[in-house]
């Protein structure tokens, strides 16, 4: 299969140009937020839409993609939870593997549960190393995962854990202090993990303000990804872009 999604974000990465990307929950139920959301990601010329989450209650992760699709021509990135969202309908799935934790199950069990029907569904699969870190408070993904983040002031356990997926084959890095946290992903930490590796540096989680962005980018974030903040008001979005 064609590399697309991913060459082009290496692409863009190795040219030191940032990328911003809006994370849309199948969850989120709120059609006249998600058009007007969607209708900035236009406006403002947003690089990727990514879609999926920890836990899947209500919603659907076809129809969300469809939804999405119909008002957009961005590239969609499943940003997938479990094995089931994972839909054909995307333009590229990241692969998740939680090398922050220990649990099998995230690991490599999911994935041998949804590898069949990855290969079926012919969307483009990019491997990618998933770390969590510490945000301040309890995620839904480190619930879910039954693991723990990794400290927020222990940077180059980050690194070494970030360098080792990359030594294993993974073809990005993705920070993550998860949906709703308190904090973001330090500064030392991005700087630290950019410094001892060389793929494309993905950060999100309790990033909610134009000045979280930059630092993100100037400590070396090559994308950054927003979702939560955009829930309530979707008009936020002018002031980060």
């Amino acid at each position: 299969m064609i590399s697309d999604i991913l060459n082009k974000i290496s692409s863009i990465a190795s040219r030191g140009k940032k990328m911003f990307s809006v994370l849309i929950d199948p969850d989120f139920d709120n059609i006249v937020h998600l058009e007007k959301l969607i209708s900035l990601c236009n406006k403002k010329k947003v690089d990727f839409i990514f879609t999926g989450g920890s836990l899947l209650s209500n919603g659907n992760i076809d129809k969300t993609i469809d939804f999405i699709k119909n008002m957009t021509d961005i590239p969609v990135v499943i940003f997938p939870g479990s094995p089931s969202q994972i839909s054909s309908k995307g333009d590229a799935l990241l692969l998740l593997s939680l090398v922050s934790g220990r649990n099998p199950d995230f690991l490599i069990g999911k994935h041998v549960e949804a590898a069949i029907e990855l290969k079926n569904s012919k969307i483009e699969i990019i491997p990618t190393a998933y770390l969590l870190i510490d945000g301040g408070n309890k995620t839904t993904a480190s619930y879910i995962s039954f693991t723990n983040p990794l400290p927020a002031d222990k940077p180059m356990l980050t690194a070494a854990t970030a360098l080792a997926a990359q030594q294993l084959g993974m073809k990005l890095i993705y920070l993550d202090c998860g949906s709703g946290a308190k904090h973001s992903v330090s500064d030392e930490t991005i700087s630290a993990v950019k410094k001892y590796t060389e793929l494309p540096l993905i950060v999100g989680g309790g990033i909610d303000s134009a000045e979280k962005i930059e630092n993100a980018y100037n400590a070396g974030a090559d994308m950054v990804v927003l979702g939560t903040v955009f829930e309530k008001n979707p008009e936020i979005l002018n002031e980060f872009i």
